[in-house]
């Protein structure tokens, strides 16, 4: 195991370096650039004073020239500096990178804890009244529009019932961790919704394909009780293919908490991804860019040792 995750990690060397190229070129061949900022706010600037300004952050130089200077300060741990705030980027991400992970793990564990109990008891219960109404809402978390649904709650619980603030991490004058709660109630509830739904229906089909295997009406023919059936010997191997979906999706939520950061005004890093958008500010882009290409891989590497841990059948000679 040590050796195929050695010789894994050796791999995402250069596939970093693949993701990066393509990133970069994708990044620069976007229309406009740093001084649209400029032009945006209706300045009119000279264009000789826009020539000074490309040349300052050195984005007039070819795009080959711009990647390698990038990627040698890359080597050396920095990150580059932020065009619009003139702040390094790695400090600007390590600031707002614990707010994205207080939201992130929060909504991890409620559609971790959701999901696995409702797909294990709509599977034992195949074709109840239970399992079609979880697979009817699960339909409907699914193809439910994020953004509509964190605006109906801000309307509904901090507009009209006002018992949830509507935005932010934190009341001004108020550090509370009653206060915080109320604050993160909402953004947790949006970003876990759709991976409750998805997680549950992945859940339900595994549990249902092993239910059906001789081993476990051998285990019930041996007079073991039901719940220990359930837990010692299907749950666990229903949990093998579950695994797959779920790692990779911690890292889809991540991106996911780029709109809705945006919805509640939470100051994490997808927020801030849109203002660099917005800012066309290359290098904070590239930064969070590669963060999350990184985290995709490092959770598939999990994903594969979880698997080896889970079936001891699966080996990484």
């Amino acid at each position: 195991m040590i050796r195929y995750i050695v010789k894994r990690i050796l791999q995402m060397i250069p596939l970093l370096i693949g993701i990066s190229i393509v990133i970069f070129a994708i990044i620069q061949a976007a229309p406009g650039g740093p001084e649209g900022t400029l032009l945006d706010r209706g300045m009119f600037v000279d264009p000789a004073a826009i020539d000074a300004y490309r040349a300052r952050l050195g984005v007039d130089q070819p795009v080959y020239v711009q990647y390698f200077r990038w990627a040698g300060a890359m080597l050396g741990g920095d990150m580059g500096v932020s065009f619009q705030t003139q702040r390094p980027v790695l400090d600007m991400i390590v600031e707002r990178l614990p707010d994205t992970l207080r939201l992130m793990g929060i909504s991890f564990l409620i559609a971790f804890c959701l999901a696995m109990p409702l797909g294990v008891f709509s599977a034992l219960r195949q074709y109840s009244v239970f399992d079609y109404i979880c697979t009817s809402l699960s339909f409907v978390a699914i193809a439910m529009p994020v953004f509509w649904f964190g605006l109906m709650l801000q309307l509904v619980f901090s507009v009209k019932l006002q018992w949830l603030p509507v935005a932010g991490t934190a009341t001004i004058g108020i550090d509370s961790v009653i206060d915080r709660l109320k604050h993160i109630v909402m953004p947790a509830t949006v970003l876990s919704l759709t991976y409750v739904a998805g997680w549950s229906r992945y859940m339900r089909s595994s549990m249902l394909g092993v239910l059906k295997q001789d081993y476990i009406r051998t285990a019930h023919s041996k007079g073991l009780r039901k719940d220990t059936v359930i837990t010692v010997h299907a749950l666990k191997n229903a949990g093998i293919p579950v695994v797959s979906v779920v790692t990779q999706d911690i890292a889809r939520i991540f991106s996911g908490a780029v709109i809705t950061e945006t919805i509640f005004g939470w100051p994490g890093i997808g927020r801030m991804f849109i203002q660099a958008i917005g800012a066309r500010d290359y290098p904070l882009l590239m930064g969070i860019l590669m963060m999350g290409s990184t985290m995709v891989i490092v959770f598939n590497l999990l994903a594969d040792i979880i698997y080896g841990w889970l079936d001891p059948r699966i080996s990484y000679g």
